[in-house]
């Protein structure tokens, strides 16, 4: 499964005809294992203003399955990645990429993002990262 991430969502449901706006279309156009985290579906639905757009959307990204966390130890797991990255350099700007992180790691699953975070855990933890 490739969890796609917030920064990803926000660029497609705006059409904003990004590379990664335009690779999301292909991957559901070929029929690809997608989903998402909880939070990655609170963020996206965070930022919806017009309720006829939040029903709309949520219709949707509930169409995919959701990973949920579940656990103090997916939460000890987040906290880890986040100490080892500081050790060896890198400052995760948000808890929330840890907890993201260490979802798609507990599912075996790839991420699909627009955010340097990622790219900074993939270096100290075995989190697959989808490239185009």
């Amino acid at each position: 499964m490739i969890v796609v991430d917030t920064t990803v969502w926000i660029d497609f449901f705006g059409a904003k005809g990004t590379p990664f706006d335009l690779h999301l279309t292909r991957l559901i156009e070929q029929g690809e294992s997608l989903g998402l985290t909880d939070l990655v579906y609170c963020e996206v639905l965070q930022g919806i203003r017009d309720e006829m757009d939040f029903v709309r959307l949520r219709g949707i990204l509930q169409s995919y399955p959701i990973l949920r966390m579940r656990g103090l130890h997916l939460f000890e797991h987040a906290a880890g990645i986040y100490r080892d990255c500081r050790r060896r350099g890198f400052t995760i700007r948000k808890t929330i990429d840890c907890l993201i992180a260490a979802t798609c790691l507990e599912n075996d699953a790839e991420l699909y993002h627009n955010d340097r975070d990622f790219d900074a855990i993939a270096r100290v933890r075995d989190l697959k990262i989808h490239r185009p």
